[in-house]
Formats: C-alpha cells, sequence, structure tokens
C-alpha cells in the first residue's frame, strides 16, 4: 500500500554527501551565497546553532586534512553550489591555500546563532558593494531563504520537513510489509548505498586513516589475534569506513538522515555478514532497504541532531538487518530493538571526530550481540529501563529521552568544547 510513500522516503533521505555533513552543510550555504553576489567576495559571516557547532569544529575537511568551520566556509566560497553536500569535490591546492589566506586575513567570521533549533545555519557574505544571505534549516541541504542586494530571491515560510504527518505512515509492520513485497529492481538507492558504503569501508580498513580502528581490528584478524568470523568483520569494515570518512578522506558515502557515519552503520555490518555468509544479493537489498528504514523512522522520533550518538541508531538499524538477512521474522527483529535499546542508548554525541569509529565499532559489536541474542528468543523484558513490550513504545521512549532529556547535556558537552577550544587558541 505504502511502496511508493517508502521508495520516496529512501530518495530523500539516503544522500551522497563528500564529508561530514554539518561542515560540509556550511559549506554549502557559503558557496551559494557567494554564487549571488554580482562581485568578488570580500567577507563570509557563518551563524550556526549549537549542535552544528558541536559537530563541525574537530572533524577534518575533505582533500585538506585540517578542521574548523572557518575553513568549510572558505572553501565553500570557492566550491560548487550545484554539488550539494559534494559541494567540496575537486577541491585543488590552490583552492585550499586560498581558503586559508582568506582565513589569515580575518574574512571569515563563525559566531553562534541565537536559534532554538537544532540545525540551522546561516551565512551572510559581503562584496564591496553588495550581500547575499542564505540560511539552511532542519535539513542539511534545507535551503530556506536566500536574498541578496535587498532582495528577497527565496524563501519557504511554510517548509515541508521532518514533521511528525510527513512519515505518520512509517511503523514497524508498514516498514516490514514494504521489504517483504518491493521488488527489488525498485531499490536502486538501496544498491547505490551498499556500493559506495563498502568502498569507504574498504578504504578505511587498508591505509591509515585516524585512530585507524577499522584498519587495526582487520589486521588483528588476518595475525589471528582475532578470528575472522562475520561479527570481528563487520566492527572492522565499518569503524574503517568511519575512520576514513572522519579523517577528511576524498570518497564520498551515501549518508541516512544526514549523517555519513548513520549510513556507513546502518550498511557495512549488513554487507559484512552477508560477504561471510554467502547469501543472495536480493536477501542483501531486502536486508540493507530494512536497516535503513528502521533507521529513519527511529530519527523522526528525536531528531536529525541529538545529544546521543546517531550510530546507536543506525547499529539498531544494521542490527533489525542482520536479523532478516538470517532468516529472523517480525519477533526477532522486535527483539534486535528491545535488545538494541537497553544496551547502547545512553552513548553520548560529543561532536563528530575521529573518535566517532570507537562508537560506531562498539555499536556495531552490540548489533551483531543483539542479533545472535533475538535469533535464539533472547530478548529484554519490559520490566527494565526504557524497555517496553512493544518495541514501538520502546522507539518513542528513546525520543522522549532525547528530546526532554537532551537539551541539557548537549548545552554542558557544547560548552566544554568552546572552553577546550578557547584554550587552545590562548596558548
Amino acid at each position: 500500500m505504502y511502496e511508493h510513500a517508502f521508495l520516496e522516503v529512501l530518495d530523500r533521505e539516503l544522500v551522497v554527501a563528500l564529508g561530514c555533513t554539518e561542515p560540509i552543510a556550511i559549506a554549502l550555504a557559503s558557496a551559494v551565497a557567494s554564487k549571488h553576489l554580482k562581485e568578488p567576495l570580500e567577507f563570509l559571516e557563518v551563524y550556526a546553532s549549537g549542535n552544528i557547532i558541536k559537530n563541525a569544529m574537530g572533524v577534518s575537511i575533505p582533500g585538506t586534512g585540517k578542521t574548523g568551520m572557518n575553513l568549510a566556509a572558505a572553501l565553500g566560497s570557492l566550491g560548487d553550489a550545484d554539488r550539494k553536500l559534494e559541494v567540496l569535490s575537486g577541491i585543488s591546492e590552490d583552492n585550499i591555500l586560498e581558503a586559508t589566506r582568506m582565513i589569515s586575513a580575518g574574512r571569515i567570521r563563525i559566531k553562534k546563532a541565537d536559534t532554538l533549533k537544532k540545525l540551522y545555519i546561516e551565512v551572510c557574505a559581503t562584496s564591496l558593494h553588495g550581500y547575499s544571505k542564505v540560511i539552511i534549516e532542519d535539513r542539511h541541504t534545507n535551503i530556506t531563504h536566500i536574498e541578496a542586494d535587498g532582495e528577497v530571491l527565496f524563501d519557504l515560510k511554510e517548509q515541508v520537513l521532518q514533521k511528525e504527518e510527513e512519515y505518520s505512515f512509517m511503523n514497524m509492520e508498514t516498514i516490514l510489509e514494504f521489504i517483504e513485497s518491493v521488488p527489488v529492481d525498485k531499490l536502486g538507492k538501496v544498491e547505490e548505498s551498499i556500493r559506495i558504503n563498502k568502498k569507504i569501508g574498504e578504504e578505511g580498513i587498508r591505509r591509515e586513516y585516524g585512530l585507524k580502528v577499522g584498519k587495526t581490528l582487520f589486521e588483528a584478524m588476518q595475525k589471528g589475534h582475532q578470528s575472522n568470523d562475520p561479527i570481528n568483520y563487520a566492527m572492522a569494515l565499518t569503524s574503517g569506513g568511519s575512520d576514513a570518512r572522519m579523517a577528511g578522506s576524498s570518497l564520498s558515502v551515501m549518508s541516512n538522515s544526514g549523517s555519513g557515519n548513520q549510513g556507513i552503520t546502518a550498511t557495512l555490518p549488513v554487507i559484512a555478514f552477508w560477504e561471510k555468509m554467502n547469501l543472495s544479493e536480493e536477501l542483501l537489498l531486502r536486508s540493507v532497504a530494512l536497516s535503513h528504514l528502521i533507521t529513519i523512522y527511529m530519527k523522526t522520533k528525536f531528531g536529525r541532531l541529538s545529544a546521543l550518538c546517531g550510530a546507536t541508531i543506525a547499529a539498531t538499524g544494521a542490527s533489525c538487518g542482520i536479523t532478516y538477512l538470517l532468516s529472523g521474522k517480525k519477533k526477532e527483529i522486535h527483539g534486535a530493538i528491545q535488545n538494541m535499546l537497553g544496551n547502547v542508548t545512553g552513548m553520548i554525541c560529543d561532536g563528530a571526530k575521529g573518535g566517532c569509529a570507537l562508537k560506531v565499532a562498539t555499536c556495531t559489536s552490540a548489533a551483531c550481540m543483539s542479533s545472535t541474542l533475538a535469533l535464539s528468543g533472547i530478548a529484554i523484558g519490559c520490566q527494565e529501563g526504557i524497555i517496553e513490550e512493544d518495541a514501538e513504545k520502546t522507539i518513542e521512549n528513546l525520543g522522549i529521552l532525547s528530546c526532554e532529556g537532551g537539551q541539557e547535556a548537549d548545552r554542558i558537552i557544547l560548552g566544554i568544547m568552546l572552553d577546550k577550544e578557547n584554550k587552545r587558541k590562548t596558548t
């Protein structure tokens, strides 16, 4: 019944992105603002919400080996706005030098926006005789306002965004019905996510990126220090993809709900099990589609940016995908969700950085264990913590925990990070 609606959701929420999506969204806003100047850019002013700042401060910008929101904004002004979240594709060494000169000359300024929105970016670009302003909010590519030289070129007052009614048809029942019935030849976006994300996972276990979590785990398997089984391979491949992405690899990923790490975590554990188990390609497509959709569904409950680590949600999707891959049905899939949300729910997001690969590895391990237990008929009972009898209600409890309980955590985390940054600048 909802086949077309689910395919639209997959098309909307699975987006190819180069680099961490928060600094890249800053770069995109900068690129669009610069595009609407009639004269050469003189100055950029960026206003960003706390959650954007938290996730953009410490992550590497693709192809540069450097970090910084000011660098993302400067490079974005030199990038191709039409490429959206791949805006920095094709950035050259000359572009990096030019961006560095802009920063050194004090032509880029970053400020915290006065907003309650978690995802908000406003870029004001000025030239010698003119200006432009671009606003992105709620989604990393959702431009809601463009103006130039006093003229409003585009303004989206009533945003068709992540509203409850937009995804009201989604629940565990309808997701499973779709997965069972959709013709696999319509899952082209899912197939693309498998191809793209597998490539960056393999890149991460071959080369030295960031903390080298994936590469180190993979080498331990090859040396016999760890068994060469689906679980360890899933941890290595998935964390390897995160290593590469967070360290500024020039490879793109298929993001899920605005996050590259979520896209990686929703796909690669399922792929790893599929490779080791030598199962059909059709089963892989359906299993990864299930993982993506459960991740998207759960993200609607607590938003794109949160005090809770998004890898926990994507790994919950992956746990369901692995369970389905290994012939699990509705009961076992619900059990996998209960096991995951009774285990890693409390993992805090303290910004995008190289250490995210460790969290991805931990969540992947939990996904595999949760699936194994669920397939054996074991699930956390409703008498424990936030777990309810029904997995749907457990997911709602997670949303309450994140939306109501996470605000103070976000404030404290950002305060700690900004204090560290200020101390670093003064030493």
